[in-house]
């Protein structure tokens, strides 16, 4: 089988990352008798130093013409740094999502059986965590009007949701409860907010088409407390963009390292599969960034994109295996030896 496959580095530690998935899915590929075509392509600060912008014209007819889309991560302190940037790196994250269609960030967060002492919670309160986070991405305040008033002492930002893009998420969430245990949550504000209450009202008029799921509603402050209380009583929620985005990072370090969780954004013209970490600057170009979210990413990318499951499988088994065995980088090596970042990938490789 071939894949056609766009390969955004990006920046910080975004191309070293990608590099050791592109090894291990290369190797995949060898084994299991496929070919994959790698088209890289820029985005994020790399991308503006090369052409001004941060998602160019030339990347997106890249990603259109891919099966599937690769990404590292965006972001450099030059510009976190200076709040009056008129060019950022995160802009041609959410261009990107917008003219894609990417409106579903699928956010896994399970426990890894070698790890689970190395999660900031205690071992009975995570045993057993096995969630999945659907955030909704073209939505809602990030994407909302904004601007400054009174001489630039006032700014506002406007969060706003239609039906059809509630419906478009919450569908895919009842559909991914019906293959896992049919319990649905979704996470608002309700009591607040008027486009929880649109959320809320959607969702419960689309209970009557899958009467076999469950479906819970709470809001999203107490989420955030439960998340770190139970989070093994959750397996999939739905919910807005900004509510998503806070609670998809705290669920990350639940499995002990924000290094270890893929995620995906489906989209209506391809999907992307790319670690939940950001580009971490201060550590780019030193070889020490763990790459096992990117190469779980790699795994999603074979499972949901292709349909290849055994490869999938295969790619998760070996990364198991890398974390029995204490071959990890220094985030997770602790008063053991650390590997580089690419001695990782090599063995990963080596041992598909």
């Amino acid at each position: 089988m071939k894949l056609n496959i766009a390969l955004l580095a990006g920046d910080g530690i975004g191309p070293e990352v990608i590099d050791q998935a592109v090894k291990v899915s290369d190797a995949i590929a060898k084994k299991f008798g496929h070919e994959i075509a790698w088209t890289p392509a820029l985005t994020g600060a790399a991308a503006i130093d090369a052409v001004g912008e941060p998602y160019p014209d030339s990347t997106h007819e890249v990603c259109m013409a891919a099966d599937a889309v690769l990404f590292g991560a965006i972001g450099h302190p030059r510009y976190d740094n200076d709040p009056k940037a008129k060019v950022r790196p995160e802009q041609g994250l959410l261009k990107m999502r917008k003219k894609l269609g990417l409106f579903a960030n699928v956010r896994p967060t399970f426990t890894f059986p070698s790890l689970i002492d190395s999660s900031p919670l205690k071992r009975e309160r995570i045993e057993g965590t096995d969630m999945i986070i659907l955030r909704e991405l073209t939505g809602g305040i990030y994407f909302g009007e904004r601007g400054r008033l009174d001489d630039g002492n006032t700014a506002f930002d406007t969060c706003t949701y239609t039906r059809a893009e509630i419906q478009r998420l919450a569908k895919l969430g009842f559909e991914m409860a019906m293959t896992r245990s049919k319990r649905l949550c979704c996470v608002d504000k309700a009591n607040v907010l008027e486009t929880s209450r649109l959320w809320r009202e959607t969702v419960q008029d689309m209970e009557k088409d899958y009467p076999e799921v469950k479906v819970s509603y709470e809001f999203v402050d107490a989420v955030a407390m439960r998340l770190v209380q139970w989070p093994n009583t959750y397996d999939v929620m739905i919910t807005e963009n900004l509510f998503g985005d806070i609670l998809t990072d705290e669920a990350s370090v639940i499995s002990g390292s924000m290094g270890l969780m893929p995620s995906a954004s489906v989209g209506v013209h391809t999907s992307l599969y790319e670690p939940i970490h950001g580009s971490y600057p201060q550590a780019a170009g030193k070889d020490i960034a763990n790459p096992l979210a990117t190469v779980l990413s790699a795994a999603m990318m074979f499972e949901d994109a292709f349909k290849l499951k055994d490869e999938a499988e295969a790619i998760r088994t070996v990364v198991n295996k890398s974390l029995a065995e204490g071959i990890v980088t220094e985030d997770l090596a602790g008063k053991n030896k650390a590997y580089k970042t690419s001695e990782v990938g090599d063995w990963l490789a080596k041992n598909v």
